[in-house]
């Protein structure tokens, strides 16, 4: 017979793999909206910044909503919230295909979607591996399910091009939902449950208090925003301004996939790292390197070679931020309220994608060009960079005195 440690352990496998599917069609599918903004925009005689607020207002939905489904998944555990989070998703992007005005598009592309992806995504699924995984392997395991969400990208992009040219970009986006709903069935394979209670359990409201008196918690919650800012505005856009440089269309949908694909490799390497050396040193040396790589692509000319070129560098960086980000969120204050204040640090991320996708539209059809946006980008990165220096991965007071008296 199987003792009960070997059951624990094809469980959290189980889990693991769950998780990772998840991301991959959560994130997948999410990362191709911006192949939605010429068609949609071109039928229905919009300017750019019609679909960049409706998809800017879903990454300020989904930050928003994301410490409350972070909180719901700590005490409940998480298959209720992405159940639920994968049937809002589903049935926003069915009515995004169905949308005929700049409201019904931000009801669904924003307000459903926004919400479904914040139970869907990596705040609610990298608590569920931050719980299951010993503290040492802790970064490594978020780099792998921060991976998965990459694949998907990698993978979905190129379906959903070909989706929109067979089918127009109404049936594509049901298609879409369909493939979406999938994440119901997954939630099955999920085996996360709330941690047990040890002594006095930390309310939320102590759990709040703790870290919002933290300097480091903050610094990385601000670090976050400039992630968010320019990897929505990169997503969002990027087609559309190379279109603008006279390039086919079908660069811009490989760029995106490109950056997906170097994001596994980016997202891995960044947990291997960050369970080696300090996470906040690699954030600081990420965000340098982003600021490097937007100016080069400034510098050079726009060809289809460093377009690429530019998809492989910043691939290898994009979301290689969220373990390390959440890794250092788990070492400071533990793992019973991970998804919750990791939800608050995403919370800020989203209100840098609400900015950045938006501001992309403004500025774009106030001044016929993103000149402006690119060079805000850069600043930022610095200014990231800079915050995340100062902090120091040492757990909180309370967690060493736990520690002392085991």
């Amino acid at each position: 017979m199987e003792n009960n440690n070997d059951i624990d352990v094809a469980y959290l496998r189980l889990g693991s793999v769950g998780s990772a599917l998840i991301l991959a069609l959560s994130l997948g599918v999410r990362h191709g909206f911006g192949l939605f903004l010429a068609p949609m925009s071109a039928e229905f005689g919009w300017g750019r910044e019609v679909f960049a607020f409706a998809i800017a207002l879903q990454n300020l939905i989904w930050g928003l909503a994301q410490p409350f489904t972070g909180a719901l998944a700590d005490r409940f555990g998480a298959a209720k919230v992405v159940l639920i989070g994968g049937v809002l998703y589903a049935a926003g992007l069915i009515c995004m295909g169905l949308s005929d005005s700049a409201m019904t598009l931000s009801l669904s592309a924003g307000l459903l979607i926004g919400i479904g992806l914040s139970g869907t995504s990596f705040s609610v699924i990298l608590g569920v591996v931050g719980r299951a995984v010993p503290p040492e392997k802790r970064s490594m395991g978020m780099g792998i399910a921060s991976a998965a969400g990459s694949f998907g990208q990698f993978a979905m992009l190129p379906g959903t091009l070909g989706l929109i040219g067979w089918l127009g970009w109404s049936a594509a986006l049901l298609a879409l939902g369909l493939l979406v709903a999938l994440i119901v069935p997954l939630v099955g394979m999920l085996k996360d449950k709330p941690l047990p209670v040890l002594g006095h359990e930390q309310t939320l409201g102590e759990a709040l208090r703790e870290a919002c008196s933290h300097s480091g918690f903050w610094l990385l919650a601000f670090g976050f925003f400039v992630c968010g800012f320019q990897v929505v505005f990169i997503g969002v856009h990027l087609p559309a301004y190379l279109v603008d440089q006279h390039l086919p269309a079908t660069v811009g949908t490989t760029v995106l996939a490109l950056i997906g694909l170097f994001n596994i490799f980016g997202t891995y390497t960044a947990g291997w790292l960050g369970g080696r050396m300090s996470k906040p040193r690699l954030l600081t040396g990420l965000y340098l390197l982003r600021a490097v790589v937007i100016a080069l692509f400034l510098w050079a000319p726009v060809t289809t070679t460093t377009a690429y070129l530019f998809g492989m560098a910043m691939g290898f960086l994009w979301l290689s931020t969220v373990p390390l980000t959440n890794g250092t969120v788990a070492t400071l204050f533990g793992v019973r309220n991970l998804s919750m204040l990791g939800g608050i640090v995403f919370l800020f991320h989203q209100l840098g994608s609400f900015l950045g996708g938006w501001l992309g539209g403004v500025v774009y059809d106030r001044t016929g060009s993103y000149d402006l946006i690119w060079q805000v980008a850069i600043l930022l990165s610095l200014l990231a960079a800079a915050l995340n220096w100062p902090v120091r991965e040492r757990p909180v007071e309370r967690l060493q005195s736990q520690m002392s008296a085991i």
